[in-house]
């Protein structure tokens, strides 16, 4: 008797925990397409093909879609095999556990630091002790040690996940360590690689402070990563804060709109890119 109204509590339970996620799931989803739709409703009438594929100096933003390409890029190639190797070299590799202790401590450090932080650094080192100036791969570097514990953490718990019988396996057939991690430890945590390349994206293309000081607010269209340029934030910043007239809104709400429809074209092109690689992972084994 006691067994069934302990059992009937728990599914009371469990049933009122169920409702309160999905009710908090709801209220995100209705809060996200809130904002979206009103992101898009503001910048009705103003955003167009014209605007898209403009210059600055015609009231098009296109140089600053080319210059958050190029950030992205250039931080997200340096940042993802260093995240990774890291990750890796946490997660499978036997050390001494100081020595573990002490990159985590740095890892962490790493995250709590402000952005602005970085953009100091990031224009002492990049920009003026190396040379690069206010530049696009000066703003990648700096950005790509800031992402960095967001990629490793990511990878580290997708290679926790995966079973020790997957590496016993692998090790029992003549495989080696490397061998191991290449052909059976990688593959099996592409999928929480790429969801760390995408947060670390995210991060990337909504900073502002390290950006400003780093890649610079040059309205050009770069034609390589050593020139200066200005991404979608920043410009997004500057048409908000010296709007003065409707019109002004209009074309910082178009601009928004934009920077989030690039957010999701990169997301789902990385997401194809991963499952092609997954594919072709299974077809060879």
């Amino acid at each position: 008797m006691n067994n069934k109204i302990a059992n009937k509590k728990r599914k009371i339970l469990d049933s009122l925990l169920y409702l309160l996620m999905a009710a908090v799931l709801a209220l995100v989803l209705i809060v996200l397409v809130m904002i979206l739709v009103y992101i898009l409703k503001s910048s009705a009438g103003f955003l167009n093909l014209k605007f898209i594929t403009g210059l600055a100096s015609e009231g098009g933003i296109f140089p600053m879609i080319v210059t958050t390409i190029y950030v992205v890029l250039v931080s997200v190639a340096i940042a993802l095999p260093a995240g990774i190797i890291t990750a890796i070299f946490l997660n499978e590799y036997r050390i001494n556990k100081k020595i573990i202790q002490l990159l985590r401590l740095a890892i962490e450090t790493l995250a709590g630091i402000p952005s602005i932080i970085y953009g100091l650094f990031g224009l002492l080192v990049f920009c003026r002790i190396l040379g690069f100036g206010q530049s696009i791969i000066a703003g990648g570097f700096t950005l790509s040690i800031m992402i960095l514990p967001v990629i490793i953490r990511t990878t580290e718990e997708s290679l926790k996940s995966i079973p020790d019988s997957f590496r016993e396996a692998s090790l029992s057939l003549g495989a080696t360590g490397f061998q191991t991690i290449i052909h059976v430890v990688i593959p099996s945590a592409l999928p929480g690689i790429i969801t760390s390349a995408i947060l670390a994206i995210g991060r990337v293309v909504g900073e502002s402070a390290p950006v400003l000081l780093t890649v610079g607010l040059a309205k050009n269209i770069p034609s390589s990563i050593f020139e200066s340029g200005r991404t979608l934030t920043i410009h997004l910043y500057y048409l908000t804060n010296e709007a003065v007239k409707p019109e002004d809104f209009g074309m910082a709400f178009a601009s928004a709109s934009v920077l989030i429809i690039l957010v999701f074209c990169i997301n789902t092109l990385t997401k194809i890119i991963s499952s092609a690689f997954r594919k072709k992972s299974g077809g060879q084994t």
